[in-house]
């Protein structure tokens, strides 16, 4: 049995009661594991697998492929915040989904966790911003070794990795003129309506 500290970011259906669940863990870069019976009530995983979710894992290895047993769950990080705006939630999924495209799955990646961890920290409760999400590629560039003062982060990124997520073209809609203010379109820390 192996366990990390983890980060959920990505859900897939596998049957009518299972799901694949991906994670950024500390200890061991992107993990994809199986989460059986996850969809039944009353279930081992019941209220503890959702997007962005942060906590302990622990997982049985596959003998072979990559697809490991989830065994064991305890959430620390429920990050309800990401919830509130769609535009908190599609900040979100894009830095979840940069940071999938740019790892191999199996190889221990703390500083790009740690990364993850403190950006959806930073949505959750500041909200959603062009700033944020330049910062994120910015330091996601740096980490990945492709960064330099003559091209733009993203298109760095754009040539380390491959075409960026589509969802960042509507992300750009959403947040340009929000500035430093968070998702509502209100300065940081003032509450939706």
């Amino acid at each position: 049995m192996e366990q990390s500290p983890a980060i959920l970011i990505r859900l897939t259906k596998l049957t009518d009661t299972s799901l694949i669940v991906h994670w950024l863990t500390e200890e061991a870069g992107v993990v994809k594991t199986v989460a059986r019976g996850a969809k039944r009530p009353g279930g081992p995983f019941t209220g503890k697998l959702d997007l962005f979710f942060g906590g302990e894992i622990a997982w049985e290895p596959a003998k072979r492929g990559e697809l490991h047993l989830l065994k064991e769950i305890a959430i620390s990080a429920w990050r309800t915040g990401l919830r509130k705006s769609y535009a908190a939630t599609l900040l979100a999924g894009y830095c979840c989904r940069l940071i999938e495209q740019g790892v191999e799955p199996g190889h221990p990646e703390p500083e790009l966790f740690d990364l993850l961890r403190r950006a959806l920290d930073h949505i959750d409760e500041k909200g959603a911003s062009e700033r944020a999400m330049r910062h994120f590629e910015r330091e996601l560039a740096r980490l990945f070794g492709v960064s330099n003062d003559q091209r733009a982060p993203d298109a760095a990124l754009r040539d380390a990795i491959g075409d960026l997520p589509s969802i960042r073209r509507d992300l750009i809609e959403r947040l340009a003129g929000f500035g430093d203010f968070g998702s509502s379109g209100a300065p940081s820390g003032v509450n939706d309506v």
